[in-house]
């Protein structure tokens, strides 16, 4: 099947998503909405509020290091709501009894207790991505040119070191996409996400949301999750080539410092890219929206419905409020 592009849209929205656990949650600019195939076949809606927007959400750089922990935030409630409907679909004849360890936590945080459990998902999920994806890399490079190849740390060697680590870092991202997209269980969460893309395009391009004409559009999107954490990549490359090569427990310092600083750069360059349809813009989103063949997947139609419903209760009439 030949599908649209997805350059030259009518309108460029800043409505986003996030797949889920058989549904996804699309981000609009009053509410977010979140859509749960059921077992038998009916879409539930659960609709919440977004994260307020604060005075920082309008300062270059620090906005886009913010704002990525409030989705992530945001988007963990949103998972968790998923899977504890669907566990409560499936083995709602065996309920389990709770462990003393979780009496325990429920007498300390009471009402609280998901809402902790939530930010510490957050802080871990953190941890497990800096320490792979920014940590690893760097004592792996570190290791391998000066004991390898007897490179010293002058500071014409620092570029040497930091493309290094760049290409071990994202080397290790295509590693870790690969062996996840070979899951059955993410298979349907990658379907899902498709669907979120497609059904973007489809609004973006001012066609009315129906099966057959979502169908049409690609499941790439320039403004999806992925491009943005390659870009990380890429932007955490040059940010640290200028802090030069140290110890290896001064890099990580500098490196654990720097982070919102790469994060807020990344979301300014992909704010941009976003809204530019250069040749030269097209050119470097290509990597981003090739790593996109391993977190989208095509969706069937009854996946497409879902994401139309869960579109339909974000969108509003003022198109200036969800303009990008």
């Amino acid at each position: 099947m030949k599908y649209k592009e997805f350059g030259s849209p009518k309108h460029k929205t800043n409505i986003g998503g996030q797949a889920l656990i058989e549904g996804l949650m699309m981000i609009g600019p009053e509410q977010a909405a979140i859509a749960i195939r059921k077992p038998d076949g009916e879409i539930l809606i659960e609709k919440r509020p977004t994260p307020k927007k604060s005075k920082v959400s309008k300062l270059p750089i620090l906005r886009g290091a913010v704002g990525l922990f409030k989705q992530l935030v945001l988007g963990f409630k949103a998972l968790m709501f998923s899977a504890e409907f669907v566990d409560i679909e499936a083995d709602s004849e065996e309920e389990e009894k709770p462990s003393k360890f979780e009496k325990f936590l429920t007498r300390v945080f009471g009402d609280k207790l998901q809402e902790v459990i939530i930010y510490f998902s957050v802080i871990l999920s953190l941890m497990f991505s800096v320490g792979l994806f920014m940590l690893l890399p760097n004592f792996v490079s570190g290791i391998t040119l000066s004991r390898l190849f007897n490179l010293e740390k002058e500071t014409s060697n620092v570029l040497i070191f930091n493309f290094f680590e760049g290409f071990l870092r994202i080397g290790l991202f295509f590693t870790y996409l690969l062996l996840v997209s070979k899951m059955k269980d993410i298979m349907r969460i990658w379907q899902y996400h498709g669907a979120e893309h497609k059904t973007i395009h489809c609004y973006e391009h001012g066609e009315e949301l129906t099966v057959e004409n979502i169908k049409k559009y690609t499941t790439k999107h320039p403004r999806c999750g992925t491009s943005f954490f390659f870009t990380v990549m890429v932007v955490s490359i040059l940010v640290f080539s200028m802090t030069g090569w140290h110890h290896p427990l001064i890099n990580i310092v500098i490196r654990l410092a720097l982070l919102p600083v790469v994060a807020g750069i990344s979301y300014e360059i992909t704010r941009f890219a976003g809204r530019s349809e250069s040749t030269f813009v097209r050119i470097i989103s290509a990597p981003g929206l090739f790593f996109q063949n391993f977190t989208t997947k095509e969706p069937d139609e009854s996946q497409i419905e879902v994401a139309i419903e869960a579109m339909k209760n974000v969108m509003v009439e003022d198109k200036e409020k969800d303009k990008w």
